[in-house]
């Protein structure tokens, strides 16, 4: 059975219990996929509250938009001749890269004579193909452009929620013969040609692309918050820029009308794609759900957003997304887990458990968020669940091992205090029990003796069973008057009681003490009061009616702990125990009302003006050398 003595030892066992098994149900979840959905709403939310970065001056969308098409006459495709005329506007404003989102595998005529000979015009234009798999068969790139150096792939990674959240940079051919560089990897690499940045093996691995000051360390199936993703070719988590307001965008026939001013287009790179709802090329991304129409992202947008975040790795502006080791992120879910169990292991008060929860909590999102910012994806779920488990498991055991020691506390006192008195040692208890008793601890109280006259001879004149059915009727109504008046019934002695008032609490201010001694007589007068009644009831029972004797003194003791392993009591030791016994004993003949009160003239010091006392004068007590000044109680005054 647990004992108080225990309990320290007992709950950090019970702590790491709770810890570890938070720890190995969140892994396992983890490992399960059960929680991936939910880290990934926890990225989306994190990546749409981030500051959005100002528009991005090195790039500019020309967007195909459903008047285009209106004005082109061609829901489909476009004519080549259209493309022919844009290219050729485009090229007398002199921009680093045109990026062509539009497949053109095969002539639309009329102008494809005129379009080739736009594609041919310079090694700064970029086409696109789609990589072909069993579903889709490959889309191949304009045949008037390199394939190594003016070809990219505009294939893009959905998670499995339907979000794009990564940029594939690099995949293999159909075939698998060699490399194929994305289509945003390309515009990124010929706009920093200029600038004599070139992507390059790393000198620490050769398989990984150095690419200015960055280098590109391909996303791993388990990476982040991902729990075995198709981390086929190289891909790197999507740095968005932000929403489609952060690439600046013209419209196809803006450019065709020479609306477009030259200086939004020289020396930047060109991506021309659809943005018309038509042409169906959009995709959900992390700020889908923050938009009210919930508007998704055009696919020509989020290859801009690629390119910016190229340029931006490769000149060192903003850091690729990083992230934690296996081993790392199930230390910081342990660490998290056992936070939350300490918390809950210390806590002696809701209020603190309430306020510290949330606290904490707060604090985790806080941290992740700001290493979100600097660029890293560390979990958020997981460690929120693991303390979250690890608290409530706590809580729940230190409640149950809360109410077994409530109940050692409350046998500890003889069952007996008043509830107020019960609450305060309770939320107390921690100064109170030490290895499992109630250490030593010199206060002033109020001590009361009572007994009845003459129950020595009544108890020949009743049968055992009459007279136990008496006497715990008369307990019954004195313990219950003793509770009423804040004080704690150390031990009943047959007929007797002994009851003290400021304990187990010790009272150490004036006013405190002075509120002991008049509880300590004000509950004597009850007793009084209550006498009469129950010898009113036992006269018309034909029970005996009795007399009782209560003695009063205020002064220090000793209270704590008395007895052994097997058994304890709540001791209370001093001198001052025997002076209240021994004013109860006091002239035992000398019985001038049904019930005597006699006090000490220390009480008498605390009681004030408020009672009316009668003087007894100085008298010698049995086994005291000094003589104690001792006054009778007659009554309360009203007033």
């Amino acid at each position: 059975m647990f004992k108080f003595g225990q309990e320290r030892n007992v709950i950090p066992i019970v702590g790491a219990i709770a810890c570890l098994s938070a720890t190995l149900l969140i892994l396992g979840l983890r490992g399960l996929r059960k929680l991936e959905w939910l880290e990934l709403v926890t990225y989306d939310v994190m990546m749409s509250q981030r500051t959005e970065l100002t528009p991005d001056s090195r790039i500019l969308v020309v967007g195909i938009t459903e008047q285009d098409i209106q004005d082109q006459g061609s829901i489909l495709q476009f004519p080549d001749r259209a493309y022919a005329d844009l290219l050729a506007k485009l090229w007398t404003a002199k921009p680093r890269a045109i990026g062509l989102d539009i497949y053109r595998d095969k002539p639309v005529e009329p102008g494809h004579a005129a379009f080739v000979k736009q594609l041919k015009h310079s090694d700064r234009i970029i086409g696109i193909t789609k990589v072909g798999d069993k579903q889709q068969p490959t889309i191949q790139p304009p045949k008037e452009l390199p394939l190594d150096s003016q070809i990219g792939f505009n294939d893009v990674l959905v998670d499995r929620d339907g979000i794009i959240r990564r940029a594939l940079f690099f995949q293999s051919e159909e075939k698998g013969e060699k490399n194929l560089a994305s289509f945003s990897l390309q515009l990124a690499g010929r706009y920093l040609l200029d600038e004599d940045i070139e992507p390059e093996p790393s000198l620490h691995d050769p398989k990984v692309m150095q690419f200015g000051k960055s280098t590109f360390m391909p996303l791993q199936p388990d990476d982040g918050s991902y729990v075995n993703v198709d981390a086929k070719g190289q891909q790197v988590l999507l740095n968005y820029r932000g929403t489609m307001q952060t690439i600046p965008m013209v419209t196809f026939g803006e450019v065709l009308n020479n609306k477009v001013p030259s200086v939004l287009i020289r020396d930047r790179i060109i991506l021309i794609g659809n943005v018309a709802e038509s042409a169906k090329d959009f995709f959900n991304t992390p700020f889908s759900a923050g938009q009210s129409n919930e508007q998704r992202m055009p696919g020509v947008f989020v290859h801009a957003q690629m390119v910016s975040q190229f340029l931006d790795a490769a000149t060192g502006k903003r850091k690729l997304f990083w992230f934690w080791s296996d081993t790392i992120e199930g230390v910081w879910i342990l660490g998290w887990s056992v936070l939350g169990a300490v918390i809950a292991g210390r806590s002696r008060r809701p209020l603190f458990l309430l306020i510290a929860t949330p606290l904490s909590l707060l604090v985790l999102v806080v941290t992740c968020f700001l290493i979100f910012l600097q660029a890293g994806w560390i979990p958020l779920i997981p460690p929120a669940l693991g303390f979250i488990i690890s608290t409530g498991s706590m809580v729940a055991y230190t409640a149950q091992q809360a109410q077994q020691q409530q109940k050692m506390v409350m046998r500890l006192l003889g069952q007996s205090t008043s509830p107020e008195i019960a609450e305060t040692l309770w939320q107390r208890r921690d100064e109170l029990l030490d290895n499992g008793k109630l250490p030593g601890q010199k206060l002033t109280a109020t001590l009361m003796f009572t007994d009845l006259r003459g129950f020595s001879s009544l108890s020949e004149q009743y049968s055992p069973e009459q007279l136990l059915a008496w006497l715990n009727e008369y307990l019954d109504e004195m313990a219950h008057l003793v509770q009423q008046h804040q004080g704690v019934i150390n031990k009943f002695m047959g007929d007797g009681i002994m009851a003290v008032f400021g304990v187990p609490i010790a009272h150490e201010r004036p006013h405190e003490i002075k509120r002991d001694a008049c509880n300590a007589v004000d509950c004597a007068i009850a007793m009084s009061h209550t006498l009469d009644t129950l010898n009113k009831t036992w006269q018309s029972q034909g029970l005996p009616q009795v007399e009782m004797r209560v003695g009063i003194f205020t002064g220090p003791v000793v209270v704590g702990s008395v007895g052994s392993k097997i058994r304890l009591e709540y001791g209370v030791i001093g001198d001052s125990v025997n002076i209240a016994s021994r004013l109860e004993s006091l002239d035992k003949e000398r019985q001038p009302s049904p019930c005597r009160i006699l006090i000490a003239q220390q009480t008498q010091d605390y009681l004030g003006e408020g009672y009316q006392l009668e003087a007894w004068g100085a008298t010698s007590l049995k086994g005291k050398a000094l003589q104690v000044n001792v006054f009778r109680v007659l009554s309360k005054d009203p007033a």
